[in-house]
């Protein structure tokens, strides 16, 4: 008996501690984070740049449109809009740049902005654009995997 615990306990918490990393690392592959942000009508804004996502390789799809608006009293935020890309551990939306990163190391070597976490990888959504940003540096919106620096999707902006 004091044999079979000894082979069972080691057992049971290498399985535990694998089964909790596999979920983590894919169960956002099948698992849908979905936004619905609105943006309010009495705002009036002017559409300064816009670009529309697409794949960066075979695993991370992407497709929406990101745009950046600027409001009369000098908000600047970037909505985007019909998206959607592949779900993962610690995303986050970037402006680059590069103007189109073909790879994780073309938006690390161009220089980057961070807006924030991802709301969600399905939906509308809007993030602000912090104040006195030079909108012109920025060729690029990214989603981007902070935990394992990869790139999920670029949408080049014109």
């Amino acid at each position: 008996m004091r044999r079979f615990f000894k082979i069972a306990i080691p057992v049971f918490l290498l399985g535990f501690i694998a089964g909790n990393a596999f979920w983590y690392l894919f169960s956002p592959l099948w698992i849908d984070r979905e936004v619905s942000e609105a943006l309010p009508a009495e705002l009036m804004l002017t559409s300064v740049k816009t670009g529309r996502f697409h794949d960066a390789d075979g695993a991370h799809k992407g497709s929406g449109k990101a745009e950046i608006l600027q409001g009369a009293a000098g908000t600047t935020l970037l909505r985007l809009t019909e998206f959607r890309v592949t779900n993962g551990p610690d995303l986050e939306v970037w402006l680059v740049k590069a103007a189109d990163p073909k790879s994780a190391a073309d938006v690390t070597a161009a220089g980057w902005l961070s807006l924030g976490p991802l709301k969600g990888n399905v939906g509308d959504q809007t993030y602000v654009i912090p104040e006195g940003t030079d909108l012109g540096q920025y060729g690029s919106v990214v989603i981007w995997c902070e935990q394992f620096g990869v790139l999920f999707s670029p949408a080049p902006l014109g």
